[in-house]
């Protein structure tokens, strides 16, 4: 058995636009990392993501960045308890691999599918990534709401 997840959504708006709001961190701010995100999405860059409802801030490894099409990253998966930081795992640090790809389609929208890989088969690893595909899928929509329609669906909804 091995834990991984895919999840997806469209979103209507050009590729470059919604490849953008993942990017920029000025735009991942305004709807998924609320504490805010330090670095653009560049391969080879180390960024940090704060989000207000999980203490402190997260580095994120950027692997490959492919424009418009492909962001790979690395972060540290999360054993712990619910709101509990990565350090706090209990079953040793390692990554995980994150892989965002973006789609365009015939009808001026765009296919974004998020995967993420590489837990522990532990009882841990598994609830970590229930947790995380979770978070994924709330940010495909939270990206949706603000791209589409410039509202910030994350704000209050964890915390």
């Amino acid at each position: 058995m091995e834990l991984k997840f895919k999840v997806s959504g469209r979103i209507a708006k050009p590729v470059e636009e919604v490849f953008e709001a993942v990017a920029d961190p000025k735009k991942l701010s305004g709807y998924f990392t609320t504490g805010g995100a330090q670095g653009r999405l560049e391969t080879g860059a180390t960024v940090t993501w704060d989000f207000h409802d999980f203490p402190g801030a997260f580095p994120v490894q950027v692997v490959k960045v492919e424009k418009d099409k492909e962001i790979v990253l690395k972060w540290e998966a999360n054993e712990g308890e619910p709101g509990e930081a990565p350090g706090d795992n209990p079953a040793g640090k390692y990554m995980t691999t994150v892989t965002m790809t973006f789609e365009p389609l015939e009808d001026n929208r765009t296919l974004v599918t998020i995967a993420e890989e590489g837990w522990r088969e532990t009882p841990g690893g598994l609830t970590a990534s229930y947790g995380n595909c979770q978070g994924w899928s709330q940010m495909l929509c939270a990206m949706k709401a603000y791209v589409e329609y410039g509202i910030n669906l994350r704000e209050g909804m964890y915390k």
